[in-house]
């Protein structure tokens, strides 16, 4: 069992607590490192500020085996003690983080109406923190096999291939870090990538290049996955020559991009053709009052620091909106 509880109860008592009739300054919603480090933020500005959350806190970071590149932590931590961390902090400074889904927002005059699972909330300013989910492998068994073999989260599933042959689909920084823990566990560990050269950070790159259990194929993208119940193998194609072959693995771990969680406000703000949100300088969307933070946002770097910086660079700027609407 693990050392840190990030489960809440649905039936949330300070959902029940949530008053229809205040007048909020800051809505965060999302619980992840930026959303944390915004609540940590506005709570030593003394604003009144609540933390919906859909489902529990920390994003993807909970899920990472071992964060190396935190400042502060030479030794590294693990993703879930990290965030326990945030979260703690956050609380100290008067946060509450409640699960309760948004549905809609709209904006009338200087005010946002939020609809959630459970009343309707009233703020003068809304942060996005909603981050972002991996892409889906291009095969067409991909939902046939998922959770049958095709995963996205080693940390989560590494367990269930002990000893046994895998591949990592992707050439980023979170693909050769999924592709270090597997190769702990695993037997072998296959890491294909389309290009001829990977995208992830040198150090990366380097520790892999000397681990002797990891395989790589490079210039090569999945055909479509072999099996019957559960995966048993994948056929893989050559970018140059387009000659096929058939790999045997036990597992396929896909880590090759992220699809924003910008629904919630598609029709409201100014959005990239992938559907990550565009902020100014100040994490301000299109909307004025409507700030973004993190994985959900048009940024060149996606990491935890970097969500961490937006959420306090997001709530300086939320400040300056509401003290320029009292003007």
């Amino acid at each position: 069992m693990s050392d840190f509880d990030f489960s809440f109860n649905n039936e949330d008592p300070e959902k029940k607590n949530l008053d229809q009739n205040v007048i909020y300054d800051i809505v965060i919603i999302g619980a992840g490192p930026g959303g944390l480090t915004a609540a940590i933020y506005a709570g030593r500005s003394r604003l009144n500020t609540i933390v919906l959350e859909k489902v529990s806190a920390g994003g993807q970071i909970a899920v990472s085996d071992w964060v190396e590149n935190y400042p502060g932590f030479p030794d590294g931590i693990s993703g879930r003690e990290l965030v326990e961390r945030f979260k703690k902090q956050a609380e100290k400074f008067g946060a509450k983080i409640i699960i309760n889904e948004v549905l809609s927002i709209r904006k009338e005059k200087n005010l946002f109406y939020l609809n959630t699972e459970s009343v309707e909330i009233k703020t003068k300013s809304v942060i996005l923190s909603t981050g972002s989910e991996p892409v889906k492998l291009p095969v067409p068994e991909e939902e046939k096999f998922r959770g049958k073999g095709i995963s996205y989260c080693a940390t989560c599933d590494a367990a269930f291939f002990k000893d046994k042959i895998v591949c990592v689909i992707g050439g980023g920084d979170t693909a050769l870090h999924e592709t270090v823990y597997l190769s702990k566990l695993a037997r072998k560990v296959i890491l294909m990538h389309r290009r001829n050269k990977f995208r992830a950070a040198k150090m990366l790159q380097e520790e892999l290049f000397a681990n002797p259990k990891v395989e790589f194929k490079l210039g090569y993208v999945p055909i479509r996955i072999l099996g019957n119940k559960r995966v048993e193998g994948i056929e893989i194609e050559n970018v140059e020559t387009h000659q096929r072959e058939n790999l045997s693995v036990d597992g396929i771990f896909g880590a090759i991009g992220e699809k924003p969680n910008s629904e919630l406000v598609n029709n409201l703000v100014e959005l990239t053709e992938r559907g990550f949100v565009k902020t100014d300088e100040d994490k301000e969307t299109s909307l004025k009052g409507l700030f973004a933070v993190g994985d959900v946002t048009d940024t060149p770097l996606r990491q935890v620091v970097t969500a961490c910086s937006d959420g306090a660079i997001a709530v300086t700027s939320a400040e300056k909106y509401m003290r320029d609407l009292e003007r």
